[in-house]
């Protein structure tokens, strides 16, 4: 632990009376985050399209993200036109594009896979930092590099011999969708600081709000919205809600009393969360090869990031 250089381990950062809340708010961020990947693959069951399902949760999620812009903003001074050019091209590449290729994705591949993909995004971070900045790696974050893509290779290789080529096709798409939302991450640093962090993702989030709500009525009829099933309705509303504005308060406050660190360590049950969710709930198949590439994806991603801390 370093007391002299203003840096603290993420124990001690945490006081004891907020360890253990900041503790459960990162868990249930995180488990309540990794179910927006069961909600939709339900939905999925009722026939709706991903064009219709994914404007149907921007729509509900728009309201709570207005307001978390609106909060943040408060006494703010107002966005320059640099700045909302910013804002609108962060939120298209990472939501508005990150989402709907995440959605496309969906439809092929089982959510576990779906998860462990996107868990991914720090070592996506981390190449494009290299190339876009040069920013040095070490060869500890290369070897957690290393673990984790080895356990989601070992993953996809299994489902692609059950599911068949779609899995490829799928995985893709949320490869890319990773991709992007990388960009965003790498790309906002001085966004963030000129307008903070809780500002921009209410004002990024709103934008890609808009673009689904205006995708779907280019690309599908009005009426598209009013025929689908209730179910995928309700399920929507969920979606929005429960893991998507919900979860972001979540690890909002469990930030605040256990600081980023910690709380992304603890984001760590998320994928653990959504395996035994799409075996429960959805029906997927549970297997030792399952088991063996995500507790390789995990542990890689916490060499990964206990070395560049």
């Amino acid at each position: 632990m370093r007391t002299n250089t203003g840096l603290e381990s993420p124990a001690s950062a945490a006081s004891a009376p907020r360890l253990l809340p900041g503790l459960a708010f990162a868990v249930a961020g995180a488990i309540t985050f990794s179910g927006k990947a069961i909600i939709v693959k339900l939905a999925y069951r009722y026939g709706v399209d991903a064009v219709t399902l994914i404007m149907l949760r921007m729509l509900f999620a728009l309201p709570f993200f207005a307001a978390m812009a609106w909060w943040a903003s408060r006494g703010r001074p107002r966005l320059q036109p640099r700045d909302w050019l910013g804002v609108v091209g962060l939120g298209i590449s990472g939501y508005y594009v990150s989402s709907f290729l995440d959605f496309v994705g969906l439809q092929y591949v089982t959510a576990s896979l779906e998860r462990l993909i996107l868990y991914l995004t720090p070592t996506l971070v981390l190449l494009l930092g290299w190339l876009l900045h040069r920013k040095p790696f070490t060869r500890t974050q290369l070897a957690g590099m290393g673990i984790s893509y080895a356990g989601v290779l070992l993953v996809f290789g299994h489902e692609l011999g059950l599911q068949g080529e779609g899995t490829l096709f799928g995985a893709t798409l949320i490869f890319i969708s990773a991709v992007t939302y990388a960009i965003y991450l790498v790309c906002s640093g001085q966004l963030v600081q000129r307008l903070g962090s809780l500002r921009l993702v209410g004002l990024a989030t709103s934008v890609a709000c808009l673009c689904c709500i205006v995708q779907f009525l280019l690309l599908r009829p009005v009426g598209a919205a009013l025929s689908v099933a209730p179910q995928v309705v309700w399920l929507s509303l969920l979606n929005a809600t429960l893991c998507t504005a919900v979860p972001v308060l979540l690890v909002m406050m469990a930030i605040e009393r256990i600081g980023p660190a910690l709380s992304a360590q603890t984001g760590m049950v998320g994928p653990l969360s959504t395996i035994a969710m799409g075996a429960l709930i959805l029906g997927e198949p549970f297997t030792g090869w399952i088991v063996v590439g995500t507790a390789l994806v995990i542990a890689g991603i916490f060499v990964f990031t206990r070395s560049g801390r």
